[in-house]
């Protein structure tokens, strides 16, 4: 399993991002995904999830603001994030659990500005 996230940059506040996440090495249809957020000095903090069914749930910070997404032709899950906070800076990483493990991506650098 490889997930490879991207589209973190500095935004200022009130300001959009999308970040993806390209998966590949397992049958993406049939896998849930996760979106975290770590601040240095700090735990890594669940963001959202999306289910095989579309489904969806959000941390309470993250309800109304971010949109999880995700496109199995593509392979790849999307988290837009709209409205941002300096308090939504962090690295985001997108989480696959496969095989009994965790998989995670190299991590995206987000930072909003006030």
């Amino acid at each position: 399993v490889q997930l490879q996230a991207s589209g973190g940059g500095l935004v200022q506040a009130g300001g959009s991002l999308r970040l993806s996440c390209a998966a590949s090495g397992s049958n993406f249809r049939f896998n849930f995904f996760r979106w975290y957020r770590q601040v240095p000095g700090r735990q890594r903090d669940f963001v959202a999830r999306i289910n095989t069914d579309h489904s969806t749930n959000y941390t309470g910070s993250a309800k109304g603001r971010f949109t999880i997404s995700r496109d199995n032709i593509r392979r790849t899950v999307y988290l837009q994030m709209n409205s941002l906070k300096p308090e939504d800076t962090a690295v985001y990483y997108c989480n696959q659990p496969f095989g009994g493990r965790d998989f995670w991506g190299q991590g995206t650098q987000v930072t909003g500005s006030s």
